[in-house]
């Protein structure tokens, strides 16, 4: 056991090495512990590719879980050999579920004028207008700084986005003057955890907090855009700091705008960057620009809102309308 514990630290110490999330820590950490479970606790080197095979079976077969978390625990599996263990994974021959091509749900321009318009003035209607007005993820929504909303140039900036890129967005015009208090509204947060705590912390990464001496952490320009109500302890290092809103508020701020503008869809916060994508199309905006503005990294993932965009338009019209 102390063995499976020193594995255990081994790969939470190689994942924070390769700059990986702290979600994905904490999923990769999850799948280890299951795996070996599964194994009835013994240790991965002793089970090797054919335990991985039995395991991903398994939860092809028996769990009969989606596609996408096979895929998560394979990727976790694959990084415990590779980078941890250092030992060869080849000729892995598994029963995984396939992939379904699922089109994405859109809202009208009408119905997310309505979503919108019944969202309460203040931070959440701030966090929603966000998501769509820029198409951005929740998590990069929820993770912006102080720092990353450039009024003199108009931009909204994603810092160590998906597979670690950064981008910048055009600010949407009609939200400046609300982005504004909003940011004045964290700065007086932050000066209050400066004069209630001895410091006033945020997560900013170890090694480039250390570089500017310890100063990144408790500064103005990289406090959250969105901080939450209450500090709590980092899991990471142990400290208490101030965090940024979680997206269970955002899923619950959501539900409510959605049920009462009485949309009948199912609706994520994922939706809104969906929509956003699908009526910068309508609006005439090329296939290459929105791949750059959602950070997608092959324009095939982009191509599936053109899809979408030529059954709203109508142009393969049913031929019942013709009879």
């Amino acid at each position: 056991m102390a063995e499976k514990g020193e594995l255990e630290n081994r790969l939470r110490t190689t994942l924070r090495r390769k700059g990986l999330s702290y979600r994905t820590e904490e999923s990769y950490i999850g799948w280890y512990k299951r795996y070996v479970k599964f194994h009835g606790l013994k240790h991965p080197e002793l089970v090797g590719v054919l335990g991985v095979e039995a395991f991903l079976n398994h939860l092809a077969v028996n769990k009969k879980v989606a596609s996408s978390t096979q895929n998560q625990a394979f990727c976790a599996l694959v990084f415990l050999y590779r980078e941890v263990l250092e030992m060869p994974f080849e000729n892995l021959n598994s029963k995984r579920a396939k992939r379904k091509k699922k089109l994405p749900v859109v809202l009208s321009k009408d119905e997310v004028r309505s979503l919108m318009g019944v969202v309460k003035v203040g931070e959440s209607k701030m966090v929603l207008q966000l998501l769509y007005g820029c198409g951005l993820r929740v998590s990069e929504g929820l993770r912006l700084r102080i720092k990353d909303v450039d009024f003199p140039n108009k931009l909204i900036w994603i810092r160590n986005s998906k597979g670690g890129k950064d981008r910048c967005l055009s600010m949407p015009s009609s939200l400046e003057a609300s982005l504004e208090r909003q940011v004045s509204r964290s700065r007086v947060q932050q000066e209050e955890d400066e004069a209630n705590y001895e410091a006033s912390r945020v997560y900013v990464d170890e090694a480039l907090d250390r570089k500017h001496g310890g100063g990144l952490s408790r500064s103005l320009s990289w406090f959250w855009l969105f901080p939450s109500g209450k500090r709590s302890v980092d899991p990471r290092d142990g400290l208490e700091k101030r965090h940024h809103l979680q997206s269970s508020v955002v899923s619950k701020w959501l539900k409510a705008a959605v049920t009462a503008a009485g949309i009948q869809k199912r609706v994520s916060a994922h939706v809104l960057r969906h929509s956003y994508a699908t009526h910068l199309l309508q609006n005439g905006v090329d296939l290459r620009t929105i791949q750059e503005a959602l950070g997608h990294e092959s324009v095939k993932t982009t191509e599936v809102y053109t899809h979408i965009l030529h059954a709203i338009s109508g142009k393969a019209q049913s031929p019942l309308d013709d009879l």
